[in-house]
């Protein structure tokens, strides 16, 4: 019942959000060109793999050998912006009414970085990923991602309705004054 409830809830909050979409795509048309929606198969549930739909946010420069520049040297002011805002996930909404993803939980990770993580990465595809996730709301970006895959375990080992709420409450905090290292994540990894 609670995956229906979740695809239901995903679908609503696509064609809610729709406007918003329709106008952050003609801004990334303008700034970047085509494609609109950078799509990439990353790993579900169990391992499942699925085709994620974010934003583009980044142009595809390389250098002289073909190989693609850093990230910070293809991302647009517009993509910035996107990534900042976290406005850059609302495709995904589509990822949540297919039932591929939640709306909470750890982020979807490459094939290749499940594997790579070995067992943490098997335990960690336990749950359906997220939209959002303990992760992202205690530093995301300023995290290594040994401190993301503690945090995501974490998650799934405390996992529940309040600390999904409080997940959602913050990451329209995170959206709105940025990221940063959080408390929390000091003391869950001294434990």
């Amino acid at each position: 019942m609670a995956l229906a409830f979740s695809r239901l809830l995903g679908a609503g909050a696509g064609v809610i959000s729709s406007p918003v979409q329709v106008l952050l795509g003609l801004l990334v048309l303008s700034s970047l060109g085509r494609p609109i929606l950078f799509r990439q198969v990353r790993c579900g549930r169990l391992g499942q793999p699925f085709v994620l739909y974010k934003f583009r946010t980044m142009r595809d420069d390389r250098d002289e050998a073909g190989r693609l520049l850093p990230d910070e040297e293809r991302v647009t002011a517009v993509g910035a912006f996107l990534r900042r805002t976290r406005l850059d996930e609302l495709p995904g909404f589509l990822n949540i009414a297919k039932g591929e993803m939640a709306f909470v939980g750890p982020r979807p990770l490459l094939p290749e970085t499940i594997e790579e993580l070995g067992d943490k990465g098997r335990r960690r595809s336990l749950v359906r990923p997220g939209m959002t996730g303990w992760a992202q709301v205690n530093g995301n970006t300023l995290l290594s991602l040994d401190e993301k895959v503690a945090l995501d375990l974490w998650y799934i080992g405390h996992a529940g309705l309040w600390l999904d709420l409080t997940i959602l409450q913050r990451t329209l905090l995170v959206m709105i004054g940025g990221e940063r290292r959080t408390k929390t994540l000091r003391e869950e990894l001294s434990r």
